[in-house]
């Protein structure tokens, strides 16, 4: 963002004192101020105006110099209103695609998370497994908006900055109510950008779980971002339609008219940048953000300049080399674990098969090709070849399952079991896979056998699986 030009000397600053103070905060500005807030009197106070009257006579040291220290004239209605318009039409889209993702978890089969929600519980709906490559959507498209509106998201915070030194902070309950919910509002969203830039990064720093913070501090953004649109969408608008300033040139960019917010500097020094240029520096930093991002969500070239991304790089060569979350040491499978003694228990319908990896290679193999996608962003899609989950089900009687639970040999995790859902059972390309692009699957990707399901999120299909217990009927 341009920098706010220092005042030139002898530049005579208000608020210090003496007239100068005083004429400042009863000006046209000030009235205009108090008047946006209902009724007020005539030096732009509402009720309790002796409490702002109090507050305005006790001025913390230095509010005035600090205030008046932000003296770029590009700031005003138009260039805030633009940025907010940006971020209206996309953060609804990061808040929906974030709610479909967490019941693309199953909350029905009591593995969402946070599990718990009480009255927050959204309405919910079976996932479904077609499109294929829907969970890979909507996550992609949480994960890497979220990224790329970080550039727009600080240009609209410097558009504002300066208001975070008014003094006094309100001047009518409205406009405490107006402030507490911005507070709310820029809390919320630079915590949701903060935590989950480290989630994607692997860094837990923070010690909380990322699942419930995450869930509850976009239910407390939410809330806040429709009160901030209710009160601000009219003069967003107006701002909008009025004068254009986007194509004048640095030489001649001057503030704009007073405002009701106070958003144009009290006193504006010469320009440094245009907003055009505001708004190029903005945007140029979302692409490059996009550029380095979206590559993560893509298979081909594009995955290359993932340079933001741990997991979302080509990690080596062959038909294996395909990202991939945890790895088989990290999960603490050891070799005997899935030697020649391995055996699949099968479950259902007052049966229990033992199958070994032959046995599963000379049952009927199915071959798709399916992308699996983690929460993280990163997604690849791959052709998998194993048996039908849905033949397994019948080969113990249960073709009518209502779920199935599979159990890895994983010890410890957050993962280790899933729970599947009929449809997914059911799919004709839900397979509990042995090979991955003709070649038997490695050991990080889940030798001597995973699932992989149409649309299901990655970290439930779990890899180095041991048991699946069919449950249930569907139709009952």
């Amino acid at each position: 963002m341009p920098a706010d030009p220092p005042p030139p000397p002898g530049d005579p600053t208000p608020g210090r004192g003496g007239p100068g103070r005083a004429a400042d905060r009863s000006g046209p500005r000030a009235a205009e101020a108090g008047t946006s807030d209902g009724a007020t009197d005539t030096h732009g106070y509402a009720f309790p105006e002796r409490l702002w009257r109090a507050l305005d006579r006790h001025r913390p040291p230095g509010v005035d110099a600090t205030a008046d220290a932000w003296r770029s004239p590009v700031r005003g209605p138009w260039l805030t209103s633009v940025f907010g318009a940006v971020l209206l039409a996309a953060l609804p889209l990061v808040i929906v695609t974030g709610l479909l993702d967490w019941i693309a978890y199953g909350p029905r089969l009591g593995q969402a998370f946070p599990r718990d929600v009480g009255w927050l519980h959204p309405p919910v709906f079976d996932w479904p497994t077609r499109p294929a490559w829907l969970f890979r959507l909507t996550q992609g498209l949480h994960v890497t908006l979220g990224i790329v509106l970080v550039p727009v998201v600080l240009g609209k915070l410097w558009s504002v900055v300066p208001k975070l030194f008014d003094w006094p902070p309100a001047r009518s309950a409205a406009q405490v109510l107006e402030r507490l919910s911005l507070l709310l509002l820029v809390g919320g969203i630079l915590f949701e950008t903060a935590t989950g830039l480290l989630n994607i990064q692997y860094a837990y720093l923070f010690g909380f779980d990322f699942y419930t913070a995450h869930w509850y501090g976009a239910w407390v953004f939410t809330a806040a971002l429709v009160t901030h649109v209710a009160i601000k969408l009219p003069r967003m608008v107006t701002a909008l339609r009025g004068p254009g300033f986007a194509r004048t040139p640095v030489e001649r960019t001057g503030p704009e008219p007073a405002d009701p917010d106070g958003l144009v500097s009290r006193r504006p020094g010469p320009a440094t940048m245009s907003r055009r240029g505001v708004l190029a520096l903005a945007g140029g930093g979302a692409l490059l953000l996009a550029a380095l991002t979206v590559g993560q969500s893509l298979d081909g070239v594009l995955r290359r300049t993932a340079l933001l991304l741990p997991r979302g790089r080509q990690p080596g060569a062959g038909p294996n080399g395909f990202p991939v979350n945890r790895s088989a040491a990290a999960a603490g499978i050891q070799p005997a674990d899935t030697g020649t003694g391995w055996r699949l228990t099968v479950r259902g319908g007052g049966r229990s098969v033992e199958l070994d990896r032959g046995r599963l290679l000379a049952m009927a193999q199915h071959t798709a090709d399916l992308p699996i996608a983690c929460v993280e962003g990163w997604s690849t899609a791959q052709t998998w070849t194993g048996v039908r989950l849905r033949d397994l089900a019948a080969l113990v009687g249960a073709p009518e399952a209502a779920t199935a639970s599979v159990r890895s040999l994983e010890r410890a995790g957050l993962f280790r079991q899933a729970r599947l859902q009929a449809n997914q059972v059911r799919d004709p390309d839900s397979l509990l896979a042995l090979r991955v692009n003709g070649v038997d699957l490695s050991p990080d990707h889940g030798y001597p056998a995973r699932v992989i399901v149409p649309a299901l999120p990655g970290v439930h299909c779990t890899k180095w699986v041991r048991e699946i217990a069919f449950e249930g009927r569907a139709d009952g």
